[in-house]
């Protein structure tokens, strides 16, 4: 597990995957309009990619609440969950490239297919561009829906830290904010970096959120 994966296991808040609390701008509103529209999908299975703390598991779980979805991680993907998949319409797989048996994922299409079911794939690079050894199996990953969700804009920065900030009653200033989004990185994975350490600071070292503190941060 990576550091930051660490950091934020280490929160002290519960986060919520409702639809509300989902914020949508141009880096993600193809995806977030896709889950919305379901079932009316012009395939029956959509991928959605992205970089780590993207927000694919918060589409995931819409999702799984609009259609009753079975959720599976990769590593329960094996000839035991093809007897739970038979028994869904609606599934969705997490860390998809994670999985590397071919011969697993090219029947698991096929039952897809055979039993007309909605799948919901999600992981940080577009199947398609997977190279598969299986030529069915690269056929089976190009014919599906893709989302791709875009590196963050400064509107879903700004919702992002905002809506954190305030999860953990943490108030900043107008300017401060600004000052962050003009200088953070455009990676989610650095954003709830951020995150993580203003939380720190702020609770458990009770130190005081002032521009000095975000340029150290920074």
């Amino acid at each position: 597990m990576s550091e930051l994966n660490q950091l934020l296991l280490d929160f002290d808040h519960n986060i919520e995957f409702n639809e509300h609390d989902y914020y949508v701008s141009r880096s993600n509103y193809l995806a977030f309009n896709l889950i919305q529209n379901w079932p009316k999908w012009e395939r029956k299975i959509l991928n959605i990619s992205g970089d780590t703390f993207s927000g694919k598991t918060h589409l995931a779980k819409i999702f799984q609440y609009k259609s009753n979805a079975l959720y599976l991680a990769y590593s329960d993907i094996n000839e035991d969950a093809f007897k739970k998949i038979k028994l869904n319409e609606s599934i969705v797989i997490d860390d998809f490239e994670k999985i590397k048996n071919e011969n697993l994922l090219y029947s698991l299409f096929n039952l897809i297919y055979q039993d007309n079911k909605y799948l919901l794939i999600l992981s940080n690079k577009t199947i398609s561009k997977i190279n598969y050894n299986l030529d069915d199996l690269n056929s089976r990953a190009k014919n599906c829906i893709f989302a791709q969700i875009e590196n963050p804009d400064d509107d879903l920065i700004f919702a992002i830290i905002v809506k954190s900030f305030s999860d953990r009653q943490i108030k900043l200033e107008k300017k401060l904010l600004e000052f962050i989004i003009k200088r953070i990185e455009r990676s989610y994975g650095k954003i709830y970096e951020f995150i993580y350490k203003v939380d720190e600071l702020s609770l458990k070292k009770k130190k005081p959120i002032n521009l000095k503190t975000i340029k150290e941060i920074l």
